[in-house]
C-alpha cells in the first residue's frame, strides 16, 4: 500500500496552500471597502451585506453547477483550479467599473460562482496526496484559504491605498495563485475513483442518518462563520469611534483594519491546530469544542463594545481562530461517514446548504444590530454552535451504535484507531 512519505506531497501542500490563499484574497475585497461603497452609493446596512451575500450565492451556484456538469472529473484538475482563479480575478476586477449596487452584485456573484472551480477542488487535490494526515492537510489548505479572505484588509490597512489598489491587489494575486498550480501542480498517488453525478445519491445521503447529522453540525458552524466575518470589521469600526482617545484619533482606521485582518487570518492558524489536533484527539471532540470556545465568544464580545482596541482585539482574535478551527474536520468527517459512491455529492450538497445557510445570518445581523445594538447583536451567531454540538453529540452515540460495542474509542473505527489518520477502507485501499 502507498503512504504518504517523503517531501512531495508537503511541498504539495505547501503549493497549493500558498495558491490558495492568495486566490481566496478576492472573496471579501468589496467586504474590506464596503464604507466607501456605501458612501458612494448611498447604501443601507442590508444592501451592503449583499456585496457578501451575493459571493456566497454564487459560490453557492458555482458549486451545484460543477456537480452536475461533473467538471472536477472532466476536466484536468491543474487546468480547472487555473481557469477558475483567473476568471475570478477578472470577476472580482469588474467591481469597479461598476456604477451602482445591481452590477456591483453581478460581479460578486460571478467571483463566487469562479470560487467554486477553487475551493472544493482544493481539498479533493489536496486528498490525493495525504492519507495518514489528510487532517492536518485538509486544515493546513483551510487555514491558508481563511488568511486569504483577510488579506484585503490587510492592504486596506497599507498608507494611502485606494481602493482600486485593494481589489486589484486581490485579482494579481489570484491570477498569481492559477499560475503556480498550473505550472507546478500534479495529482498525487491517491486518486479518488470518479462517480458521475445522481440524483439517486443526493437522496441517497439524505437517508443516511449520520451524514445528515455530520452536516447538521456544519450548518451550525456555518451560521456562525461567515456572519462573524463579515460584520466584526464593522463592529470594530463602530466600537472604536466609541473607544477612550476615539477622539484624538487613539484607534485610526489603518489600526481598526489590521485588528479586523487579524480577526479573519487568526483562523489560519486555528485551521492548522484544528487539523493536528483532530488527527489525535477525534473529530467530534475538536469539533465541539472549537464550536463552544467560538459561540460563548459570540455571547461575550458584545459586553466589549466600546472598550479600547488593546482589549478588544484579543477577544475578537480568539473568537476568529476557534470559529473556523472546525471547519475542514466536518468536511473530513462526511468523507468518514457518508455511503463511499456518494461521497462527493454529500460534500457538494454540505457545501451548498451550507454557503445558503450563511446568507440568512449575513442579512439579519444588521437589522439585529439596528433593534437591539452591537452590544448583543453577536448572540444570535451563538444559536449555531448550540445547534452544532447537539447534532454531534447525536452523531457520536449513532456512530457508536452502528459499529457496535468496542468498534469506537472516541476516533475512528477500530482497527483503525492505532492509525488515529482515517478509515478502515482507506488502510486496507479500498
Amino acid at each position: 500500500m502507498k503512504v504518504d512519505r517523503g517531501t512531495r506531497p508537503w511541498r504539495a501542500l505547501a503549493l497549493l496552500s500558498l495558491a490558495e490563499l492568495l486566490v481566496m484574497s478576492v472573496w471579501f475585497t468589496a467586504s474590506a471597502v464596503a464604507p466607501e461603497f456605501q458612501a458612494r452609493w448611498d447604501l443601507s446596512s442590508s444592501e451592503v451585506g449583499w456585496l457578501t451575500a451575493a459571493v456566497q450565492l454564487g459560490f453557492v451556484a458555482g458549486t451545484a453547477a460543477a456537480a452536475l456538469l461533473n467538471l472536477a472529473d472532466i476536466l484536468p484538475s491543474r487546468l480547472y483550479f487555473a481557469c477558475a482563479a483567473f476568471l475570478s480575478a477578472g470577476a472580482n476586477a469588474l467591481v469597479l467599473v461598476a456604477t451602482g449596487l445591481p452590477l456591483a452584485l453581478a460581479s460578486r456573484f460571478m467571483t463566487g460562482f469562479m470560487l467554486a472551480g477553487v475551493y472544493p477542488p482544493a481539498m479533493k487535490m489536496i486528498s490525493t496526496w495525504f492519507r495518514q494526515n489528510r487532517g492536518l492537510a485538509i486544515g493546513t489548505l483551510v487555514g491558508a484559504l481563511t488568511v486569504g479572505k483577510a488579506t484585503p484588509y490587510l492592504l486596506k490597512a497599507l498608507p494611502e491605498v485606494s481602493i482600486g489598489g485593494v481589489v486589484l491587489g486581490a485579482s494579481g494575486a489570484a491570477l498569481v495563485g492559477g499560475v503556480l498550480v498550473l505550472l507546478y501542480y500534479r495529482d498525487g498517488p491517491f486518486p479518488f475513483i470518479r462517480q458521475p453525478f445522481s440524483w439517486d445519491l443526493v437522496s441517497r445521503v439524505a437517508r443516511h442518518r449520520e451524514t445528515r447529522l455530520a452536516i447538521a453540525g456544519y450548518l451550525g458552524h456555518m451560521w456562525e462563520l461567515y456572519a462573524m466575518w463579515t460584520w466584526v470589521p464593522a463592529f470594530l469600526l463602530a466600537s472604536a469611534c466609541l473607544a477612550p482617545g476615539a477622539a484624538a484619533g487613539a484607534s485610526s482606521p489603518a489600526v481598526v483594519d489590521l485588528v479586523a485582518f487579524g480577526a479573519i487570518a487568526t483562523g489560519g492558524a486555528g485551521c492548522v491546530w484544528g487539523g493536528w489536533a483532530a488527527d489525535r484527539m477525534g473529530r467530534e471532540r475538536l469539533v465541539n469544542l472549537a464550536m463552544a470556545v467560538s459561540g460563548v465568544c459570540a455571547l461575550v464580545v458584545g459586553l466589549f463594545f466600546g472598550w479600547s482596541l488593546w482589549i478588544l482585539a484579543p477577544i475578537v482574535w480568539v473568537w476568529g481562530f476557534f470559529v473556523v478551527a472546525d471547519s475542514a474536520q466536518f468536511s473530513a468527517l462526511v468523507t468518514e461517514v457518508a455511503p463511499q459512491e456518494a461521497v462527493g455529492t454529500a460534500l457538494t450538497l454540505q457545501t451548498s446548504v451550507g454557503f445558503l445557510l450563511t446568507m440568512v445570518t449575513i442579512q439579519a445581523l444588521p437589522l439585529v444590530t439596528d433593534a437591539v445594538g452591537w452590544q448583543w447583536s453577536f448572540s444570535l451567531l451563538a444559536l449555531g454552535p448550540i445547534f452544532g454540538i447537539g447534532a454531534i453529540f447525536r452523531f457520536s452515540r449513532v456512530r457508536r451504535n452502528v459499529a457496535g460495542p468496542g468498534r469506537v474509542r472516541g476516533k475512528h473505527q477500530e482497527p483503525c484507531a492505532r492509525r488515529r489518520s482515517w478509515t478502515c477502507r482507506e488502510r486496507d485501499g479500498r
